[in-house]
């Protein structure tokens, strides 16, 4: 099966070609404490997407607090100073309890960090290993959730949007941005304006150190309980060497478990800052009457002075090509994945038509290996492009009496042929065609047209979207046929094969 990111990618190329850039009606404005608000007029339904996407995501992380950023998207739903509590000042007052008990927690873990390190014990997290103190704390850190849990109105946030008529609460987060959005009714505009600047200026990290065993449950489910996930996450690091997109946007384990309150603060006042978070509406209202609510109730937020800090580590060029073999309880599979570039770089239109060439029922790769040579049930490729870099992927899953090798030999013969030959002047227009006709489709979404705008605020600016029609219809044979000879070199490759676990 191909990667997750790979299929992402490919769905994503339909966001490359929406209406003519003059056609959409974007007005951007800049709040005095520097939060950028984008608003798009449209009175087709009577509701509006709403959302705010703060530029910031797995990518900002350091070793020792990664999945922090994901940590806050899920903290950002823990309610404000009067979201979510039936008794704000006792809130505070066991908030600071818990973070006074978990400096003696961490005191007792760093004891057993070294008698890890000196190989005196095997298991940091077992019971067993843990002093009389330890286990104290650990029952009084219980007992002061208990008590908070009893304060919270649970999921208050969502029953206030619901009562309202809201739908779609929800929010996620990337190695570049973290996206919050909701749809309300034309008539909610403010109730939304004012839940969401409450959001971000009176953000109250209740049940936090409860939240992170949520958190490492999750990664429990997604990564470590799933066939593939060690392996694809294995995979992953071992192909960024140096850029932070080498680990996974939920983190580590180690550093989930250990993030303290404070790191959180530091981090939330550094990127949850107003000039880091771009406002985005998309429906049914009138311009200067939206601004004017936004306004009133974002431009409210302090503004701060600094600026987040930048990610200036680049990823250096691949010494040699990478390969990494594995054993699952999953079919056998291949990957293929050649380092890309960014989202904003020029060649980042060829490798997307490149992409939808090889991809998809009607794609090279699906005709040649399922279809026509029968020695894959699935196949395909995608091109990731990301904020600070990219991959382009290529794989397969093969059919009964094949091998990965087989299929691996094959697809990298598929882009061979397209380095020698190109692509034909039908295949080009067929792509640009179907991409345009598949985003006309979601233009007529505010939803959609609201993900897309924070997406490339994530990345760059709306303007980059907007550009991007132009780019997409640049393309010629002779750029898809030079990114495939420049990007699809053997240094440039990691190559993932998955083979079936042997039953016991």
């Amino acid at each position: 099966m191909i990667p997750t990111p790979g299929r992402v990618a490919a769905a994503a190329l339909c966001a490359l070609a929406p209406l003519a850039a003059q056609d959409l009606p974007v007005t951007e404005r800049t709040l005095p404490n520097g939060m950028r608000v984008l608003l798009v007029e449209r009175h087709d339904e009577p509701t509006i997407a709403c959302g705010w996407v703060a530029r910031v995501g797995s990518a900002d992380e350091r070793p020792g607090i990664t999945g922090i950023a994901h940590l806050f998207e899920h903290m950002m739903f823990k309610g404000t100073k009067v979201i979510g509590t039936r008794n704000p000042a006792r809130d505070a007052e066991l908030n600071a309890l818990q973070d006074r008990t978990m400096e003696g927690i961490r005191a007792e873990l760093d004891l057993l960090r070294e008698r890890l390190r000196r190989g005196e014990i095997q298991d940091l997290n077992d019971p067993k290993v843990r002093s009389p103190r330890h286990q104290r704390l650990l029952g009084e850190l219980d007992a002061l959730v208990k008590e908070q849990r009893g304060l919270i109105v649970k999921d208050e946030l969502d029953k206030v949007y619901k009562q309202a008529g809201a739908t779609g609460l929800n929010a996620n987060t990337t190695p570049d941005r973290t996206f919050f959005h909701i749809q309300v009714p034309a008539n909610k505009l403010e109730l939304w304006a004012w839940l969401e600047a409450d959001r971000i200026r009176n953000a109250v990290f209740r049940e936090f150190y409860s939240e992170r065993d949520v958190v490492l449950e999750e990664r429990r489910l997604r990564v470590e309980a799933t066939p593939t996930g060690k392996v694809q996450e294995t995979f992953n690091a071992m192909v960024w060497q140096a850029h932070p997109y080498t680990w996974p946007v939920i983190g580590w384990p180690s550093d989930i478990a250990t993030v303290t309150r404070d790191q959180a603060d530091t981090f939330f006042s550094t990127y949850y800052a107003p000039n880091n978070i771009t406002a985005i509406l998309v429906g049914d209202f009138r311009t200067e009457e939206a601004f004017g609510l936004v306004k009133a109730y974002f431009g409210a937020i302090p503004g701060r002075a600094a600026v987040p800090p930048k990610v200036t580590t680049l990823e250096p060029p691949q010494g040699a090509e990478q390969r990494l073999e594995a054993a699952a309880d999953a079919m056998p599979m291949v990957q293929c994945v050649h380092k890309g570039v960014p989202s904003v770089h020029r060649d980042a239109p060829a490798l997307d038509v490149l992409s939808a060439v090889l991809n998809g029922n009607s794609g090279r790769l699906n005709r040649e290996l399922v279809i026509g040579r029968k020695v894959a049930v699935d196949a395909g490729a995608g091109n990731n492009s990301m904020k600070f870099g990219g991959l382009f992927y290529l794989g397969g899953v093969p059919a009964p009496g094949h091998t990965p090798e087989e299929v691996e030999r094959l697809l990298l013969q598929e882009v061979e042929r397209i380095q020698k030959d190109g692509i034909t002047e039908r295949e080009l227009q067929k792509v640009k065609n179907q991409v345009q006709a598949a985003t006309y489709g979601r233009m007529e979404n505010n939803m959609d047209l609201l993900s897309q705008l924070a997406e490339a605020e994530g990345a760059g600016t709306y303007k980059d979207f907007l550009a991007d029609p132009a780019h997409l219809a640049a393309v010629t044979r002779e750029d898809v046929q030079r990114v495939a000879r420049q990007y699809f070199v053997p240094g440039n490759r990691s190559t993932l094969v998955i083979r079936r676990k042997e039953a016991k």
